[in-house]
């Protein structure tokens, strides 16, 4: 039907993260949501291989890419907007509240360089905007929580939600990153769960719940409402918060939350290297203050 997106996914299994290309069957316009940009953290090599795939996914089809769509800040694989955009002259959207993100982990990294007001990204997105998609039209829903920034994107009868919820067996973001919320995540999670049921729901991440296989990243509003693990019709607010905190506690940091943190923030751009170097990422390590004392000195 052309009054319906086509939408095409692609699976990064190193990072469990799925990226989209949503197209107008009937211009050819086409978005990418949450693309990947391959990185090595053994040899601190990146590569394009994530990007490329979904390159010649459009060209296959005909299709033009006008815009890469970010649902928040990833903290777990590096965005491939910045290649795509440069490629292809598609503009980079992320949530207006990407300035929040920035003021928080720009201090921790020496991030000086990131241009004011967010225009490491082409556009700031607000809650209900629009954005056109050929003869169809995004919209998006500011869906904080996991992060302050994290938004959600809705068109015809689907809906793009980052990290957010994950499919049923597995449950829900986590909140325990700087600015998350659990209270705004669980308002955030009934709000798209107001969506209508038959509402086809694509998911930013998978893992496999427990005796699964196989990996997923589609569901339905109806099957997370009556099934999600951690979410489900009847689980107040109180509730979820207790189990989201407790979870939370006990969970490690994402393996590539350091370096996913200094590229993503900049819009997919690698952060400077010191004296002359070429791109660099900056690893802070931690270590309790009678330590760093003996080996700073």
């Amino acid at each position: 039907m052309t009054d319906l997106p086509a939408i095409l996914a692609f699976f990064d299994e190193p990072t469990n993260t799925a990226s989209y290309l949503v197209a107008d069957r009937a211009t050819g316009t086409a978005a990418v949501i949450d693309p990947v940009l391959d990185y090595d953290p053994a040899s601190a090599r990146i590569g394009s291989g994530s990007v490329e795939a979904i390159l010649a996914a459009a060209e296959a089809h005909g299709w033009r890419i006008a815009m890469v769509l970010e649902t928040h800040a990833h903290a777990d694989h590096l965005t491939g907007a910045k290649l795509i955009a440069a490629r292809t002259g598609a503009r980079i959207g992320i949530g207006a509240h990407i300035t929040a993100v920035q003021a928080v982990f720009a201090p921790m990294f020496g991030a000086d360089d990131l241009q004011p007001g967010g225009a490491d990204f082409d556009r700031l997105l607000q809650d209900g905007e629009m954005i056109p998609l050929g003869n169809l039209a995004f919209t998006v829903m500011h869906t904080p929580g996991h992060t302050e920034a994290c938004v959600s994107y809705r068109i015809a009868d689907a809906v793009f939600v980052g990290d957010t919820l994950f499919m049923p067996d597995y449950g829900t973001a986590r909140c325990d990153f700087p600015g998350g919320d659990a209270h705004a995540l669980h308002r955030s999670i009934r709000r798209l769960l107001a969506l209508p049921e038959e509402t086809r729901m694509f998911l930013c991440h998978d893992y496999k719940g427990p005796g699964r296989t196989h990996f997923v990243w589609e569901t339905s509003v109806g099957a997370q409402r009556r099934a999600n693990v951690q979410a489900h019709d009847g689980i107040d607010e109180a509730a979820f918060v207790a189990m989201r905190r407790a979870r939370d506690a006990g969970l490690a940091p994402p393996k590539l939350l350091l370096p996913s943190i200094q590229v993503n923030i900049r819009g997919g751009r690698m952060p400077p290297g010191d004296g002359g170097m070429g791109p660099a990422l900056r690893l802070p390590l931690r270590a309790d203050d009678s330590m760093a004392a003996t080996l700073l000195s």
